[in-house]
């Protein structure tokens, strides 16, 4: 009996089926004390081995997206958000937009939650199965220029398209030269109307041409990116962090006193967003 238990476990490791090999003999068990049918014996072993499945893929995922760990709906204030913003926001959870190549583009003022926003929808799809990439957006030019002057820039565009959604965090805030331009105006031009592209950036779009140079490049990158997209405006929304430090300085300054933060809050606007 021993033997055919140890036979069994062998031939369940050998057939790659860890999850049954590990959970086996408590089954049998739970199976016996049940009455269970030999179908429903089976179908607890076989649903213990693709739960695991499932959960390695998912930390699978998470490992190679390069997300923020922290950045989850559980964390991000969505009631600071407009009603109009958190009804975009559901609709954006169920994850459709994958499927349709749909791009999500979240603008505002530095400290809104832009980068925790896309990065929580990132998360939920990795539940749902898809994979994606979260990179700021400097540090995935360098690579594609690395590649580009390797002759290897079609094998880097490559392995980007295995990613179902790519988040290009911060996109506003790198000057781009023109090498820099024509590497993310290829990435942009690769994924177009096939891959979805989250894009954060405290860039209105009339303002892009600080990115692309060219007016000609920056439309055709603007028309590849809005075609089929949703736009977050955040721009109504406070700062965070700004609101987080007026209510420090409260704590520290008399009623009526107006604070460093305060000033700097009220001095914000949507041209100030840089």
């Amino acid at each position: 009996m021993a033997d055919r238990h140890a036979a069994l476990l062998a031939m369940l490791r050998t057939l790659k089926l860890p999850a049954i090999a590990e959970q086996v003999a408590d089954l049998a068990l739970k199976a016996a004390k049940a009455n269970l049918t030999h179908e429903a014996f089976l179908y607890e072993l076989l649903q213990a081995e693709v739960a695991q499945r499932e959960q390695h893929r998912i930390a699978r995922l998470r490992r190679r997206s390069g997300l923020p760990a922290e950045k989850t709906f559980r964390t991000l204030q969505l009631e600071r958000f407009p009603p109009a913003i958190r009804q975009q926001v559901e609709r954006l959870r169920a994850g459709a937009f994958v499927t349709d190549a749909v791009n999500v583009v979240a603008v505002g003022r530095p400290g809104v939650g832009k980068s925790h926003l896309l990065a929580a929808l990132a998360h939920d799809l990795i539940l749902q199965g898809h994979p994606v990439l979260w990179t700021p957006t400097a540090t995935l030019v360098q690579r594609l220029l690395a590649a580009k002057r390797d002759l290897r820039l079609p094998q880097a565009l490559a392995q980007l398209d295995r990613y179902a959604f790519l988040i290009l965090d911060d996109i506003g805030y790198v000057q781009h030269s023109q090498d820099e331009m024509e590497v993310l105006f290829a990435v942009l031009s690769e994924r177009y109307e096939r891959k979805s592209v989250g894009i954060s950036t405290n860039l209105i779009f009339s303002d892009w041409l600080r990115i692309f140079k060219s007016p000609l490049t920056t439309m055709a990158a603007i028309d590849r990116v809005v075609h089929h997209s949703v736009v977050l405006d955040l721009m109504p929304v406070t700062s965070y962090r700004a609101q987080t430090a007026v209510e420090a300085q409260r704590q520290q300054h008399p009623p009526g006193a107006a604070t460093v933060a305060e000033q700097a809050t009220r001095e914000e606007g949507p041209g100030s967003a840089r």
